[in-house]
């Protein structure tokens, strides 16, 4: 520590991210692709979203609060020339919520401009931003990226290549990163391809992007995933794969399969999202079967796997909660006379359907359970006879640190109580969770995933134990 500087506040670990990334090279509507991937890939991140294009000379910047179609008018995108661009959607999970944290993170230094778009967290993020403001570096957002940033810039490779490698060396964590120079663009994904990152091709340019769903809609053809430990340079010359970081042991997130990749998606080597999901329902219906007269899903995430476990258990599947799909945020609050207000915003029990009858209701997964305890009422106030809720993935006890927004171990309703403990809290005439060896028995090559969430073991090592406990035990 310098002389006469204060004491650092103890480190406390930086915001998770869940975000979407998109590039493209090699296009001359390379900002109206990058708009339209964008809008692919929305569901991961609705906080705000930037685009960063190149012309060959230099990089343009615009960046919003919001969504994409909201805030990227046509005029805004004609102040975006160029043949290559990178765009992120932001959904921050912590921190500050303000523009100098919407990415692409802009920057120029000693060997030109560089702009990064970053989806994932890294656990060591906290720990080399003090160091790096120990060496002088002053940073502009709470952003775990701009740590990366700092990095390449302080390091002495002669490259712009060679720097990038030696920041993330010292990063540990999750990142499907793309990074913009005035003439290439390079993606990279971390030695444990924790998030998915895929590249394809369209009308002769290079596109990369976090799902395929964001190829499908500007018409792209999927080539293949980046692999982990992989940096990908995409040039004027073509396409140049490099082994950047040591790869050993994959680590891939097994929640984008059961919540948060799009259904129309392949990720993780191809591998389609509904698919997956649909088999989920099925060994569901096959551990925790029981008698009943319908099965309903709560939408949209728990559709694929109630049909799953529909056609799994032969009964019948129908859509007994209809969710509004245009619910934003809203400022008027009703009185308490209105029963669970927030809920029935997004959904509304369909009760010519429900009355009498028993209920399968199947959703993706419990985190605090208070919106599966209203939900619970719900359908008993719309007429249902009997409420079973199944769910497509095991307990969930423990927070993500690889950029998963889930809360804090003790917010975690399945890490403190059993699981008819919880049935009892939200008044289900029975609950049933998918085993894990039932959730492994679904996906391919099971030991490629990271189960972090429902057995507490964390495949990425952190910087510092005793700041590992105290996270995970934090309120």
């Amino acid at each position: 520590m310098r002389p006469g500087r204060k004491a650092h506040k103890p480190v406390i670990f930086t915001p998770h991210e869940e975000c979407g990334v998109f590039g493209i090279y090699g296009h001359p509507e390379a900002s109206n692709l990058a708009y339209l991937g964008l809008h692919g890939l929305q569901h991961r991140g609705q906080e705000g979203a930037g685009i960063c294009t190149s012309d060959g000379k230099q990089l343009h910047v615009e960046k919003a609060i919001g969504l994409v179609s909201d805030n990227f008018t046509e005029k805004r995108l004609k102040r975006l020339p160029g043949y290559a661009a990178i765009g992120h959607n932001r959904y921050s999970t912590a921190g500050v919520s303000a523009m100098k944290n919407v990415q692409p993170i802009v920057v120029n230094f000693s060997l030109g401009s560089m702009a990064i778009a970053h989806n994932g967290n890294l656990i060591n993020a906290d720990q080399l931003r003090i160091l790096l403001e120990d060496e002088g570096a002053i940073f502009q957002s709470s952003s775990d990226s701009e740590v990366i940033v700092h990095l390449t810039a302080h390091s002495r490779g002669e490259s712009i290549h060679q720097r990038i490698i030696s920041a993330l060396n010292q990063v540990r964590g999750a990142y499907s990163l793309l990074i913009l120079l005035e003439k290439e663009l390079i993606a990279v994904r971390d030695p444990f391809g924790v998030r998915p990152l895929s590249i394809g091709e369209h009308d002769g340019a290079y596109v990369v992007a976090s799902e395929t769903c964001a190829f499908d809609l500007i018409g792209a053809k999927y080539i293949r995933d980046i692999d982990p430990g992989e940096m990908v340079i995409i040039n004027e010359k073509g396409v140049q794969s490099v082994r950047a970081l040591n790869s050993t042991q994959k680590a891939q997130c097994i929640f984008e399969f059961i919540y948060f990749s799009r259904p129309d998606s392949n990720i993780f080597g191809g591998i389609n999202v509904n698919k997956v999901r649909k088999d989920l329902g099925r060994q569901l219906a096959r551990e925790a079967g029981i008698d009943a007269d319908l099965v309903i899903p709560v939408p949209d995430s728990g559709m694929p796997a109630a049909i799953g476990y529909s056609e799994e258990s032969g009964i019948p599947f129908d859509l007994g909660l209809i969710r509004n799909h245009y619910v934003g945020r809203t400022f008027i609050e009703p009185k308490q006379s209105i029963r669970h207000f927030g809920v029935k915003l997004k959904l509304n029990p369909v009760r010519d359907l429900l009355e009498g009858k028993r209920i399968i209701a199947v959703d993706d997964s419990i985190v605090r359970g208070t919106t599966s305890k209203k939900i619970v009422k719900m359908l008993r106030e719309g007429g249902a006879k009997e409420v079973h809720m199944r769910i497509s993935s095991p307990r969930t006890i423990g927070p993500c640190f690889y950029g998963i927004d889930t809360p804090t171990r003790q917010e975690l309703i399945a890490s403190s109580h059993l699981t008819e403990e919880i049935r009892k809290y939200m008044t289900a005439d029975s609950l049933a969770y998918l085993s894990i060896e039932g959730l492994q028995s679904v996906v391919p090559d099971p030991d490629n995933y990271c189960y972090a969430c429902f057995n507490n073991f964390y495949p990425i090592s952190f910087p510092d134990e005793r700041l590992h406990q105290m996270e995970l035990f934090s309120a």
